[in-house]
């Protein structure tokens, strides 16, 4: 008889690989870098990875980069990741960082594009040509309601984006998930949390947006679908343009 933790974990592999088979976001000969922050969902993503990895087909290799920014006070016990990636036979490279404050660009945005810059740049140097990304669903929807909503544009984060400037494709394997799942998932299996969250995390229209899609959700529980399916038929979830 199969337990939750075993149920949750099938359920998410399922979506998890129709997710890499929809959209193409892994192939033979794929070298994939994990973009770990230590929170649930890249740990959720790493597990997934590294599992499937050993698997005769698709073959390909993982690695993971945690990027530390020292004028963030944003922390996870590196001890523990490394424990995470050595079970699952991940080499995980660990790189400190920071960034110069401006009063034209807030934190986050700048916090962001230079943990991206060290990915891109880690990526290029062991010779990745995909970038893993921990989005799942709920972060793909609420961000084509933030860009509706703010920017006045349907669109949101794609399942695979394939770089302009660069030999690198954008993948987020867990976009058919629900983050419902994954914390369950993370829960169940005991990951460790965070020592300190960012202290900008709740700072930002994002919180807003898992509000009011909660809300609609309740009054349409089909709600979720309807909005996926939208993004489908628009063709927002491959840009490889």
């Amino acid at each position: 008889m199969r337990t939750e933790v075993d149920r949750l974990e099938k359920r998410i592999r399922e979506r998890f690989v129709k997710a890499f088979v929809t959209y193409h976001l892994i192939e033979d000969g794929d070298h994939i870098l994990v973009a770990l922050s230590g929170g649930k969902d890249s740990l959720c993503l790493l597990e997934m990875l590294g599992k499937r990895a050993k698997i005769e087909k698709p073959q390909f290799k993982v690695e993971a980069i945690h990027v530390r920014m020292e004028n963030i006070a944003y922390e996870t016990s590196t001890d523990y990741l490394q424990r995470f990636c050595d079970d699952l036979g991940v080499p995980l490279h660990v790189i400190t960082t920071s960034f110069e404050p401006s009063d034209q660009k807030p934190p986050c945005f700048l916090c962001s594009w230079n943990r991206r810059k060290q990915m891109f740049n880690l990526a290029q140097e062991l010779g990745c040509n995909k970038i893993a990304l921990g989005h799942h669903q709920d972060d793909l929807l609420h961000t084509s309601m933030m860009n509706l909503f703010y920017q006045g544009r349907f669109d949101t984060m794609p399942a695979l984006l394939k770089m302009r400037k660069m030999p690198l494709s954008i993948i987020r394997p867990l976009c058919l998930v629900e983050e419902t799942d994954i914390r369950r998932y993370a829960e169940l299996r005991g990951y460790e949390k965070q020592v300190k969250l960012c202290p900008y995390e709740k700072d930002s229209h994002r919180d807003d947006m898992r509000t009011l899609f909660e809300n609609i959700q309740q009054q349409n529980p089909e709600a979720r679908h309807s909005l996926w399916n939208a993004l489908v038929r628009a063709e927002k979830l491959v840009d490889i343009s």
